[in-house]
């Protein structure tokens, strides 16, 4: 059975049922695998008769071995995937993939519905109950909330900075009731993130059974290394390594890419793209590793993060050790590093006009994140030529959850789909506090004894 060691190297290793429930590791680390399982060649080349859900399920299966049986993980992929997950011609052998088809019109839908059939399935097998703890700068919160509304045994709490999500992105969260509370924090969401951190390893919250569907949770990188296998199934011939072009913020939809290729699937580059908050770009050009406080409020703003909690499992695979705080206890291997991933920081100006020269050239719309992964796939082809080989652009949320952006750029709204129309008429309710972890403590114990 494959283990999970924590980053920090201070707890036990443990299954990925383990991983999945707990969240965090007890030492403030981030699970991560003790070693990848690898597919053949020959395995990656019968993806291109598959459709998504099955290889979802030939990609999860390795990691679920012993702890859920085939069928069942078959089934729960099934109902997981049953959305479209289109690749658009740009040019030539370049391709925008968009994973904006599910629930609630975002890549996190991926991995929230995925998440959420397993932790169901634990809990169903042991008749326990768990309350998720979720920070959101953007899309996160409203996957997480519809992909376990009304999952028995599971109280889902969102915390989400005040002023930095958009409309369409806060009445995907705070229209549902029953088993899910969410919470405005007037802060940045690093203040939100810090918060939920917190709370995992306080002693005093031990009564309550706590969990993440955050990125820290290795839960929610597994389902998203499998849109890599499946684009690169579809635009490369068997063996030939494909460029990833990537909007990054907490690095979790980037590390499904790093997952994916230490799983044998081959890639030639991962271009990390972030918006204001550049302290990867720099820390990859300089080894000195610098988060930013407060994070920067861009355009683009779910990847408004300061310290991606991500990068600790980065730092791991090349090497290193970061802890929770950013703080580099072991240097990675940098030269390995800038070899596999480039990063840019780009601006709100240059992701306008991302936004406005894609739709002059291609006809395709973008919205402010797919505009920074196209705009960071420009910059990489400054320093290397594509060449021939495929690349496929990350768009990771639909152009109507930033109708005002898009409509201001190319002068007309987005239309909206119909799974985003009903929430946007609902009414809402949520709760609202400040960035003081004692009262956020002071509320989970409330909502807890509820």
């Amino acid at each position: 059975m494959l283990q999970f060691y924590s980053t920090n190297r201070q707890s036990s290793p443990v299954n990925l049922r383990a991983a999945l429930l707990a969240g965090q590791a007890p030492d403030r680390g981030l699970y991560f695998p003790r070693e990848f399982p690898r597919f053949t060649c020959n395995e990656l080349a019968a993806f291109a008769r598959l459709p998504y859900h099955e290889i979802a399920c030939r990609v999860l299966a390795k990691f679920t071995e012993g702890i859920v049986p085939p069928a069942d993980l078959a089934q729960m992929c099934t109902a997981a995937y049953n959305f479209p997950v289109p690749l658009e011609v740009v040019n030539f052998r370049t391709f925008l993939m968009r994973l904006d088809q599910g629930p609630t019109a975002s890549f996190k839908d991926f991995a929230a519905q995925m998440m959420a059939r397993l932790f169901g399935y634990f809990l169903r097998e042991d008749g326990q109950h768990v309350t998720i703890l979720t920070a959101t700068s953007g899309d996160t919160g409203a996957a997480v909330a519809h992909a376990f509304h009304k999952i028995p045994g599971i109280q889902v709490i969102v915390l989400f900075p005040a002023t930095e999500v958009s409309v369409s992105q806060r009445k995907l969260m705070t229209t549902l009731k029953d088993n899910v509370r969410t919470v405005a924090i007037d802060g940045k969401f690093d203040d939100c993130q810090a918060m939920v951190k917190q709370a995992f390893t306080d002693p005093d919250l031990r009564h309550i059974p706590l969990s993440s569907a955050n990125s820290i949770n290795i839960g929610r990188l597994l389902p998203q290394s499998v849109y890599y296998f499946y684009a690169a199934s579809r635009v490369a011939q068997a063996g030939e390594p494909v460029v990833f072009a990537i909007p990054s913020g907490n690095f979790g939809d980037m590390m499904g890419a790093v997952v994916a290729r230490e799983m044998g699937l081959p890639i030639r580059k991962i271009v990390a793209a972030v918006n204001d908050n550049d302290a990867f770009p720099k820390f990859l050009a300089t080894g000195d590793y610098q988060k930013i406080v407060p994070s920067r409020n861009s355009l683009s703003n779910a990847m408004n993060v300061g310290h991606p909690s991500n990068l600790a499992r980065l730092v791991a695979v090349y090497g290193g050790q970061m802890d929770e705080t950013g703080k580099i206890h072991q240097p990675p291997d940098l030269a390995a590093l800038r070899r596999d991933i480039f990063s840019s920081s780009i601006s709100n100006a240059r992701t306008v006009t991302g936004v406005k020269e894609f739709w002059d050239q291609y006809q395709l719309l973008l919205e402010p994140h797919g505009a920074v992964a196209w705009q960071g796939f420009q910059d990489w082809t400054t320093t290397e030529p594509l060449g021939s080989s495929p690349a496929v652009i990350i768009e990771t949320a639909n152009p109507a959850k930033f109708p005002e952006e898009v409509e201001r750029v190319v002068g007309w709204p987005p239309d909206v789909p119909t799974n985003m129309l009903a929430s946007l008429r609902l009414p809402e309710d949520y709760d609202r506090m400040g960035a003081d972890y004692e009262t956020f403590k002071h509320y989970l114990v409330q909502r807890h004894a509820a």
